[in-house]
């Protein structure tokens, strides 16, 4: 007669060991995740500090690689943040947008450490470092807190395509603001160098001039030495403005790749869960516009008859529509990526 209460009581017993089981290693995986998002957050602050003490000191010789060393670390540590949440959560960390920041972050880590890795003078630190800090400081912020809570994936999202289409426009969004922040600044070097010359040449034909031929004899040397050490100074400042653009080609291109790959698959994406490639709804309006602007940039940049600072005002244009597609969209709620979508509190 007890045969029956204890079997009840096993099967009690069993599902109550299994759910505790469930509960320790989600315990166990949020724990790890969270100590590798304030490790990663916390090598990459330490990142910029030392890069800021080699640029203000030139003297520490010890520190001058270790930007790209703690880089190499921080892209460690997102990379085991990520693999962590797609083992607790069953699918790829790239359904909302508190995941796409993470994997934004891990985006721009990836492209600071492949020029190291290759032995190349890495001219995007400056910018990946804290692109990264930005994005991963934003995506572990309290706007974002009950996102970065496990749920059950959305019916929508729940498809293989989820990987290949999401990954590759987070990439290309990765690349496209790397490259349009390295034409930003070719923009300001070259607008500061406009105006210097332009200041210089109303100080020349304003200032009033002595005809004393002993004064104009004496001062001779010293402005040939200052015409010589401008000239030198103009010629390293034209090799880092040709630097910026052949970095920010090379980036944006690498990005116009991605972002094609994401939108043709994407369109095949949506063709299989909403019958239609294309529906013309906001986020997919944005999207083809940023692709349009970087195709007119690539445009620009190899036909000869414009100049490099054309193609860099349509780069630097580009970096403000990325965040309008990526982020500001999400700021709307509507549409079929209403999924994304947050409020800021």
């Amino acid at each position: 007669m007890n045969s029956i209460p204890d079997f009840h009581f096993g099967i009690l017993f069993f599902f109550s060991f299994v759910k505790t089981k469930k509960q320790i290693l989600f315990m166990i995986f949020s724990t790890l995740e969270h100590i590798l998002t304030h490790i990663s957050f916390s090598v990459v602050s330490i990142v910029i500090t030392i890069h800021l003490i080699t640029l203000l000191v030139d003297e520490i010789v010890g520190l001058y690689d270790s930007p790209e060393k703690g880089m190499v670390a921080t892209f460690f540590c997102i990379t085991g943040l990520l693999v962590t949440r797609w083992i607790y959560l069953g699918h790829f960390p790239l359904s909302d947008l508190y995941e796409s920041l993470i994997f934004l972050s891990w985006s721009f880590s990836i492209i600071h450490i492949v020029p190291y890795f290759k032995k190349h003078k890495n001219n995007l630190s400056a910018i990946t470092a804290p692109s990264a800090i930005f994005t991963q400081g934003f995506a572990t912020s309290g706007l974002l807190t009950e996102m970065s809570q496990s749920e059950i994936l959305v019916p929508a999202l729940q498809s293989q395509w989820l990987m290949m289409h999401v990954s590759m426009m987070v990439l290309g969004y990765a690349a496209l603001l790397c490259g349009s922040l390295l034409s930003v600044a070719l923009l300001v070097i070259t607008f500061r160098q406009d105006i210097r010359i332009l200041c210089k040449k109303n100080h020349f034909f304003t200032k009033s001039f002595s005809v004393d031929e002993i004064q104009y004899i004496t001062k001779g040397n010293n402005v040939l030495q200052s015409t010589s050490f401008l000239s030198v100074r103009n010629y390293y400042r034209a090799q880092f403005i040709q630097q910026l653009d052949h970095w920010s080609y090379r980036v944006i291109s690498l990005g116009f790749l991605f972002l094609t790959i994401g939108i043709l698959s994407g369109a095949v994406w949506a063709n299989e869960a909403w019958g239609s490639y294309w529906n013309w709804d906001p986020k997919e309006t944005w999207a083809f516009i940023t692709w349009t602007i970087f195709a007119i940039y690539l445009h620009t940049r190899t036909n000869r008859n414009f100049q490099v600072t054309n193609s860099a005002i349509v780069a630097s244009m580009g970096f403000l529509i990325i965040w309008i597609c990526y982020f500001g969209v999400n700021l709307l709620g509507i549409g079929l990526h209403s999924y994304g979508s947050f409020t800021l509190t």
